[in-house]
């Protein structure tokens, strides 16, 4: 196999004369442009394979994000577990949410090969524990395990990215990946119906085993070079809760289980008002708060330094991220529910008739990551993703039972293009402005967002639809003989054993105005990426200078050594 040879120069002083500007009370030094180029990056076949291997460990990141969707009611059916069924997502969600700010820390302090390669393999136990499991608990279990492995995967195959090409050619492969990441997304609840049809729900999470032998093969026979000299791994962990921030990690992590438990389980096993979901809310905000203060006082120290998230392109990446991913999450799940509930779809035909959107998203993630390579600029895209998104979104709250093919199919293209455009961007914006050896930070703060976002969104999409049903149902509970909660228990594939008819039209014409309403969330949050994201800034990234975001020594002391994670 191939093996890559690199050098990485001594890291030029950064002292009071190349620090340039002041933003929101932090300092930025640029990077010398002579480290980007003394730096050796790997090319021919080593550059092949380290990339083939991070876009296929992405592409099983979101696939396994997705596959869960159209595989859960067998599942349920397996474990007699209708109860554990919101389990069965926001397992996985929480694992990785929950692990994603550490992650950032651990690659800027570790070797980057190595740490992808140790995430990627607990990633790869949780999906054998979730094919083997004998008990829904014991998926559960799975789950969540493959979350905390997916929450280091998807930070590591940025941050691989970023340290084997140039900057200038990073934005195009980054479209590629993002665009593989999507068919993955996309594709999930295809793949998910197809085993759960054919072979076995359990060979949703098996197919990782092979395809993670092909991963972890091109990586562990080559050399991914790292951006800047990293000490011993056994010198780390001799001071490890100083150099990870580990009392950091025990205050996001529970703060982030108790908000997204209190998501979970208000309007399902509790009550909004309850005690248990208000504790669990207002235990998850003070926790952050204590866990802010605590960043603040660790400073570049931090698992999160303060001093990124003050970063007006940091933040606004953040956020747009936040909402990004939320738009294709929520059109995913009721377009899919509109074509099984009105066109009686299987799960597998419904993923079919989803293809406008999954072809829209992935060709126009590639050609913006492309053409963002060749004009230099991501702000016009996100722009235009968000204003065509909207729009399909627009389009798609008009789905009714009788919606013709060629309008359902146009309103879905529209849509994916939209969203396509929007995918990469953020990620560009980021990877031209911070240094490479702090990539992993800043990614960790992009994804974590990303991921709260999705968790969020989909919460809310569901409270929209399951309100929204019942409330349609009551409107036509003369023309129907079945209670409204019966119907709405029952699920969506139960829908015709239990009515026909008249009484059939009206439920699919509940159907059809529950997921408008949810259509209208898929508006605000694709005009929500509009409002944020003009906060990256009209910047060229072919001559962008990758900069390291410290904070400001108050003392005004020596600030050659204020780099993200040193003293």
């Amino acid at each position: 196999m191939t093996e890559t040879r690199y050098s990485i120069p001594d890291e030029p002083s950064l002292d009071s004369s190349n620090l340039e500007g002041k933003q929101d009370d932090t300092e930025i030094s640029a990077s010398s442009d002579d480290t980007e180029l003394k730096r050796e990056y790997p090319s021919g076949l080593a550059v092949t394979l380290i990339l083939t291997s991070v876009t296929l460990a992405y592409f099983l990141f979101f696939l396994d994000l997705a596959v869960i969707s159209t595989a859960t009611p067998a599942i349920t059916t397996h474990f007699d577990s209708l109860v554990d069924v919101g389990w069965y997502g926001g397992a996985y969600q929480l694992g990785s949410a929950a692990f994603q700010p550490l992650t950032g820390k651990i690659y800027s302090r570790f070797s980057i090969k190595w740490t992808f390669l140790v995430f990627f393999v607990i990633f790869e136990v949780g999906s054998a524990i979730c094919g083997a499991a004998h008990s829904s608990a014991m998926f559960i279990v799975g789950r969540v395990i493959a979350g905390i492995g997916s929450a280091g995967v998807a930070n590591g195959a940025v941050t691989t990215i970023s340290a084997v090409l140039p900057t200038q050619k990073q934005a195009l492969f980054m479209g590629l990946n993002m665009g593989m990441g999507q068919v993955g997304l996309a594709t999930g609840p295809i793949i998910g119906g197809a085993f759960t049809t054919n072979v076995s729900w359990r060979w949703c999470f098996y197919i990782n085993l092979p395809l993670g032998v092909i991963i972890g093969g091109f990586l562990l026979f080559n050399t991914i070079p790292e951006p800047k000299p990293k000490d011993p791994p056994l010198q780390i962990l001799s001071s490890v809760i100083k150099s990870l921030d580990l009392p950091g990690f025990m205050l996001i992590c529970p703060a982030v289980v108790m908000f997204l438990l209190g998501l979970q389980f208000g309007g399902n096993k509790y009550a909004w008002d309850s005690s248990v979901v208000i504790g669990l809310l207002v235990g998850g905000g003070a926790t952050f708060a204590v866990f802010l203060i605590w960043e603040w006082r660790q400073g570049d120290n931090a698992m999160v330094p303060l001093a990124m998230i003050k970063h007006r392109v940091i933040w606004s990446a953040a956020i747009t991220m936040f909402f990004s991913l939320s738009s294709v999450l929520v059109a995913d799940f009721y377009i899919a529910i509109y074509f099984q509930a009105i066109h009686d779809d299987t799960p597998l035909m419904s993923g079919v008739h989803m293809l406008p959107i999954t072809l829209g998203i992935v060709l126009f993630t590639m050609i913006s990551g492309t053409l963002i390579s060749v004009l230099g600029y991501y702000l016009p895209f996100l722009l235009m993703g968000g204003v065509i998104s909207s729009i399909g979104y627009g389009l798609m709250s008009t789905l009714d039972t009788t919606t013709p093919v060629a309008k359902w199919i146009g309103y879905q293209v529209l849509y994916g293009i939209g969203s396509g455009c929007t995918t990469a961007a953020p990620y560009i914006a980021i990877q031209g402005l911070v240094a490479p050896e702090q990539i992993p930070l800043a990614m960790a703060v992009i994804i974590f967002a990303q991921n709260m976002g999705a968790a969020t969104s989909l919460i809310i999409a569901n409270a929209i639809f399951s309100n929204s049903l019942r409330s349609e149902l009551q409107k036509r509970a003369a023309q129907i003989s079945v209670s409204p909660d019966a119907i709405i228990n029952a699920g969506v594939r139960s829908i015709r054993d239990m009515t026909s008819g008249s009484e059939l039209a009206a439920v699919l014409e509940a159907y059809a105005k529950s997921i408008d309403k949810v259509m209208y969330l898929g508006i605000a949050v694709s005009i929500a990426v509009l409002v944020f994201s003009p906060g990256l800034g009209w910047k060229d990234i072919r001559k962008a200078k990758p900069q390291v975001i410290t904070d400001k020594f108050p003392d005004g002391g020596d600030k050659d050594s204020a780099v993200v994670g040193e003293k």
